[in-house]
């Protein structure tokens, strides 16, 4: 059996002075540069000077870094680090420690915490991947007056769920700062970070024992008593540590991604009980079903837990709803026939009466008129099927616009329509005047919250457009060169019916004809519910025709047709777009990029998602500025259907001014393509149930496989890579490859200005949910990128997924490169990261805490504008929603030779001391 104590090694206090070779350019040493520590102590260190070594004892090796000098991959001292890693035998010494003086790994100090890392900057970003390879047991660090102990983690991810007693390979490095020797103590910030399971603001040390080549106990002990107030065990076989490496295991991290946050969300979920107003309903119920009405009711209750998935209409489970006529309630609707003079907008007006009205009753608008039950599913073989299970595609309440209602019983409402097909021979819409029967469920304390069970009371005359199959909502995107435009829409026209094309042609000029191809799916395309189930509608055909050989900045006029084998034809409106510049012209370039925008109905009636509340007022301020707009980037979480598939047809209405009039690019996020064993990265069920096919088929982009969804486009001065967070990223992975391949092929002479788009935010935030994740950004995000951001020279990187607006300045690795906030003249040396994910859902709350790297946040709507005037001046803003001013803006001055006046590898090292 061995017991040791663990020492420190050199650390600041010993060796940092400005212009003595050391990492830091501070003057913690007092001037011993050093000398004294190198001379006073003994180290078997090949040069002492340099201070790193390692060290063998029985069945442990340790490896100690010298923090004070460069340890960033490609530097001696890494090489060193990596060879003593790689170079025990691991069934002779089972125990592999990593020793340094500044927190190289993870803490939540509050220092540490404010310079928006929990590591010491630069820390783990290259030496992670060498403790994950090599299977580091314990990391352990100074520097920091206090004492902590982190999981086992890899990428700001636990990757076991124990907490202390270990057994067999838990496929992380357990990391602990130890540095409450005797300093004065240091303060951890107020965040509770989730890999973070013990801290002491107390004076302590460490002890490990090892009992054999299988047990290790790890002790923490105070220096006021010598007792134990923390520990750990870890039992394993040497077989343990060889059964695999990093790169032939299994990826688990996006499976302990989706468990963790799982955790965090369903730890605040309290007791629930679950007391019936119709108990004999209720006992029909199986148990599983009743289980999982009272926890959606629980995430529907607790705001702070609440998913941005939620659906509030979905708890009202439409497939339970039972059919009870009533004689004297009626609804009628008007006008029976909409679209006469070719509009695919227009409001009706609803009339209705109920001889028992009560403030629960709602009217939902449903299509296809003629549904049955012969479409439902049943719930398993001994269950009659139910009578509804098609949801409507929206609802109000009964006395919404009439105060009086449950007085009266009547009651007028206005609804806006939009022309979205029937999938059958007509496009109708009948109206069913529901009666709600609640089930009350609470929570211990008492929190009621209610699951409604419907009835349906009235049923409404039938009303539809005029042409329910026509061409409608036109989105354009830019092909796979500068000079193609493609045209996608919607119609009720499949191939068997009519050929679909685009008549188009210069303004004023001789027009042409280009034919579309046509796609759609079925309800078996979708991977689980709602999309399979009640959120299923028929999506119609999806068009996409390619305009080709367009001349640069010039004016385009186009329709949608389609040409019936009778011989007839049916045409869409007139529409105009101006053609894309050719990469580098030199003309004004305006780009409007956003995140997370979804959508909202006009009328003010609710749907399956009613949480998107900026994104009208996005919408109409893009409207209204759309001449001073030349293309949009929509980076992920498109409408938030999330499986309610009528959603992508009132989304495509909403935005038709913009995208059929500049190109509407998209970018792929959680709600868009997320669903457990699709292959998505994060096993979670955002989509609903669509897994990517509604976004790879509604929208066109110019990506070389539609499934993968990223891609890169060219826009006058402007090269945009657009990455896909729902697919790893990695380095060694196709997509690492993909953007690699994409910011090094620019030629920023022609275009300098270079941005990198992607929805979660793999750069820097410090949104509550990261900074609590203890990561300040998408676990797993930067780590590997943000080398070729800093390679390559990104200028800007712009994310959704957050639900508010925050700038960074120029940063790499934790640090600004850049002191300038407004007006950046030459190079940055840096990139500038941006969230912008506030265009429209619910928003979402900043830490806190104030990141060094963080420039300016903001708690409200908004959007990002680009404007390039030439190749050495962009400006950039950020918009509010409300209003359409600018609150944040900043621009950049320089000549391309600022580009290129030396690359990653000939710069100096960006360092603390610079």
């Amino acid at each position: 059996m061995f017991q040791l104590v663990i020492c420190p090694s050199s650390g600041n206090h010993e060796r940092d002075w400005p212009g003595t070779g050391s990492f830091y350019g501070n003057l913690d040493s007092g001037g011993e540069c050093g000398v004294l520590a190198e001379t006073m102590f003994y180290v078997p260190a090949e040069n002492r000077a340099k201070f790193w070594y390692s060290t063998d004892y029985g069945m442990f090796r340790f490896c100690i870094a010298h923090t004070e000098e460069d340890w960033r991959e490609g530097t001696e001292q890494y090489k060193f680090i990596e060879h003593c890693l790689s170079s025990v035998d691991r069934q002779k010494q089972p125990w592999l420690i990593f020793l340094a003086h500044r927190v190289l790994g993870y803490s939540s100090a509050d220092w540490y915490a404010e310079q928006g890392s929990f590591e010491e900057p630069m820390g783990r970003e290259s030496l992670q991947k060498l403790w994950q390879k090599y299977k580091v047991d314990i990391a352990l660090y100074g520097h920091v007056h206090s004492y902590e102990r982190t999981c086992p983690i890899y990428q700001n991810i636990c990757s076991n769920e124990e907490k202390h007693n270990y057994k067999g390979t838990f496929n992380g490095t357990i990391h602990v700062v130890a540095g409450g020797g005797g300093a004065s103590l240091a303060d951890f910030t107020t965040l509770q970070t989730s890999w973070s399971l013990f801290k002491d603001y107390d004076y302590g040390f460490v002890k490990l024992t090892a009992f054999d080549h299988s047990n290790l106990l790890f002790e923490y002990k105070k220096s006021r008593d010598g007792k134990v107030y923390d520990s750990f065990r870890i039992s394993r076989d040497y077989r343990d540590i060889l059964a695999c490496t990093v790169d032939s295991c299994p990826n688990i991290y996006s499976i302990i991604i989706n468990s963790v946050r799982g955790r965090i969300l369903f730890s605040k979920i309290r007791k629930v009980t679950v007391i019936s107003e119709a108990p004999k309903v209720l006992g029909r119920m199986r148990a599983s079903g009743l289980i999982f009405l009272a926890i959606l009711c629980a995430l529907a209750s607790f705001g702070e837990v609440r998913s941005h998935g939620d659906q509030p209409l979905s708890k009202i489970a439409i497939h339970k709803a039972t059919v009870s006529l009533h004689d004297g309630a009626y609804v009628k609707a008007s006008p029976p026939i909409l679209g006469l003079g070719g509009q695919n907008i227009q409001w009706v007006t609803l009339e209705y009466s109920y001889p028992n009205p009560s403030i629960d009753d709602w009217i939902g608008v449903f299509s296809p008129s003629n549904f049955s039950s012969s479409i439902c599913l049943p719930e398993n073989p001994r269950v009659t099927p139910p009578l509804l299970c098609t949801a409507p595609i929206k609802y109000q309440y009964a006395n919404y616009s009439n105060p009086k209602y449950k007085d009266t019983g009547k009651g007028l409402l206005k609804l806006q329509l939009i022309n979205q097909r029937s999938g059958l021979l007509f496009f109708t819409i009948f109206w069913w005047f529901i009666k709600s029967m609640p089930l009350i469920v609470f929570f211990s304390p008492p929190i009621i919250c209610i699951v409604l069970q419907p009835k349906l009371v009235a049923v409404s005359n039938t009303i539809a457009f005029a042409n329910p199959n026509a061409p409608v909502y036109p989105r354009l995107a830019q092909g796979k060169i500068w000079n193609e435009m493609t045209v996608t829409w919607t119609s009720g026209y499949g191939i068997n019916e009519a050929e679909p094309f685009v008549e188009w042609g210069p303004l004023g000029g001789e027009q042409m004809h280009s034919p579309a191809g046509t796609l759609t799916f079925s309800r078996n395309s979708m991977c689980g519910a709602p999309a399979r189930t009640v959120g299923w509608r028929d999506p119609g055909f999806i068009h996409t025709s390619y305009l080709k050989e367009l001349w640069p900045n010039t004016m385009y006029t186009y329709k949608l047709g389609h040409r019936l084998f009778n011989g007839t034809y049916i045409w869409s409106q007139n529409y105009q777009f101006r053609a894309s510049p050719y990469p580098g012209q030199n003309s004004v370039q305006r780009v409007i990029i956003f995140g997370d925008m979804g959508k909202d109905e006009a009328d003010g009636s609710n749907e399956y998602n009613n949480f998107q509340f900026g994104s009208l007022n996005t919408t109409k301020q893009l409207i209204r500025d759309l001449k001073n707009i030349d293309i949009v980037f929509h980076v992920g979480d498109i409408c938030y259907a999330n499986g309610y598939i009528s959603q992508w047809d009132q989304f495509t209405s909403q935005i038709e001014p913009i995208a059929s009039t500049v190109p509407y690019m998209i970018a792929s996020g959680n709600h868009e393509r997320d669903w457990p064993g699709t292959g998505s990265f994060y096993g979670n069920m955002d989509s609903g149930g669509e897994c990517g096919v509604l976004a790879e088929t509604m929208f066109y982009v110019p990506a070389e496989n539609r499934a993968k969804f990223w891609y890169s486009t060219d826009y006058g001065m402007f090269r945009f890579c657009i990455a896909h967070t729902e697919h790893d990223w990695r380095e060694g992975t196709e997509q690492y490859e993909f953007i690699e391949h994409c910011l090094s092929s620019v030629d920023r002479q022609k275009q300098p200005w270079l941005v990198f788009l992607a929805h979660r935010v793999l750069g820097y935030s410090s949104d509550l949910s990261y900074a609590e994740e203890g990561s300040f950004e998408e676990p797993m995000g930067r780590e590997s990128l943000q080398k070729l951001w800093q390679k390559y020279k990104v200028d800007i990187a712009i994310y959704g997924h957050v639900h508010n607006y925050e700038r960074t300045c120029p940063v790499y690795q934790n640090i600004c490169t850049n002191k300038e906030k407004k007006y950046y003249k030459g190079a940055l040396n840096g990139t500038i990261h941006v969230a912008a994910g506030g265009a429209g859902a619910s928003l979402s709350e900043f830490t806190t805490l104030q990141p060094k790297w963080s420039l300016f946040r903001d708690y409200d709507y908004g959007f990002v504008k680009l404007t390039a005037f030439d190749h050495s001046n962009l400006l950039f803003e950020y918009k509010k929603s409300r209003d359409g001013k600018v609150y944040d803006s900043f621009r950049i001055s320089r000549d391309y030779r600022d580009i290129l006046a030396c690359t990653v590898d000939s710069c100096p090292s960006t360092t603390l001391a610079s």
